[in-house]
């Protein structure tokens, strides 16, 4: 026989409990996030890592890390088109238009792959020395930047696929953006202990920000519209939002665990959070603060995504389990 205190105890817990899923139970119709598509990979196996376009083709680039390949992705026509492999864990990938070039950053090697975007027949490569990782493409001055080693960006001139210069900082970059206003460039040093601003003109670290007592801030997106630089936390998990002039951390709000990609949505006002552990959390700023919209499932180890205003869809890739096959989830937002 149960003890009656127990059982008004295990009663208030199941209240509890179903507070807390009623914050995120959505009808899919309403979700900010609608899943429009599945697009199988194929036999890929192990950690999917970051993704890039070609929109002019619509082509979409997958890092398979885990599989020592990148996937091509015809998103017009939502099906697999070709695989380059032979790569040594790919993490990073880069599509640079003007030159018609894929750029692919392998940790394995320290080496950057070069494939021609037309045919994907290699065009060269570049020696980092240890650890290439995620590559971004500076439209304005012509050039290519690629975190790598023990603590630098290398700068590429894509005319000649040289390397033109390195900017320093204190440990191994992970995400990094490039704001378009200024001469800066944002970079996450988890194991420095704080974001670096660097001035890639001078190619040189002119501040460096305090975390706070967090760590493990991954994940970063610019919001322009508001002057701000996001990033994500894993320990704990959270949103920091930190002024772009200053680096004042002026907000954070609770998120889900093992993010690895962050996007704002200028047109919806929107952020978009991929994670690990199964989740995309969607926020929208709420004055000063960030209010959480839902939290919608997605798949374990699903922690990487790339969202593209042109196309005004978020991409989720989705790694092989026994449960789900290695794919592309696409999603629209909504309204």
């Amino acid at each position: 026989m149960s003890h009656p205190l127990s059982t008004i105890v295990t009663m208030l817990a199941g209240i509890v409990v179903l507070a807390n899923t009623a914050v995120f139970a959505q009808p899919a119709e309403t979700a900010p996030l609608q899943l429009e598509a599945k697009i199988p990979l194929g036999d890929v196996r192990g950690r999917i890592d970051h993704m890039a376009v070609d929109l002019k083709r619509q082509r979409l680039f997958v890092a398979e890390l885990g599989n020592g390949s990148v996937g091509i992705v015809d998103l017009q026509n939502r099906k697999l088109i070709r695989r380059i492999s032979g790569l040594k864990e790919p993490q990073g990938v880069g599509y640079e238009p003007s030159t018609d070039m894929l750029y692919i950053a392998n940790a394995g090697d320290g080496s950057v792959r070069l494939f021609e975007g037309n045919d994907y027949k290699s065009a060269g490569q570049i020696e980092l020395g240890d650890d290439a990782d995620n590559i971004r493409i500076d439209a304005a001055t012509s050039r290519v930047f690629i975190g790598y080693g023990n603590g630098a960006l290398a700068v590429i001139d894509p005319s000649t696929h040289g390397k033109v210069g390195d900017v320093p900082v204190k440990a191994h970059p992970e995400a990094f953006q490039i704001d378009p206003d200024t001469s800066q460039i944002f970079v996450n040093v988890p194991d420095g202990h704080g974001i670096a601003v660097v001035d890639r003109v001078s190619q040189k670290q002119i501040a460096k920000w305090p975390t706070h007592g967090r760590g493990a801030n991954f994940p970063m997106a610019l919001d322009q519209g508001r002057r701000q630089v996001l990033v994500i936390f894993r320990a704990p998990a959270e949103l920091g939002v930190f002024s772009m002039t200053g680096g004042k951390l002026i907000a954070t709000a609770e998120t889900c665990g093992d993010a690895d990609d962050l996007f704002v949505d200028a047109k919806r006002a929107r952020v978009y959070v991929s994670c690990g552990a199964g989740f995309l959390d969607v926020f929208e700023p709420k004055g000063v603060a960030y209010r959480q919209l839902a939290r919608i499932p997605t798949v374990s180890g699903a922690r990487t995504s790339l969202f593209v205003p042109e196309l005004d869809r978020l991409i989720v890739a989705v790694r092989a389990s026994p449960e789900v096959p290695a794919a592309i989830w696409l999603y629209r937002p909504l309204p």
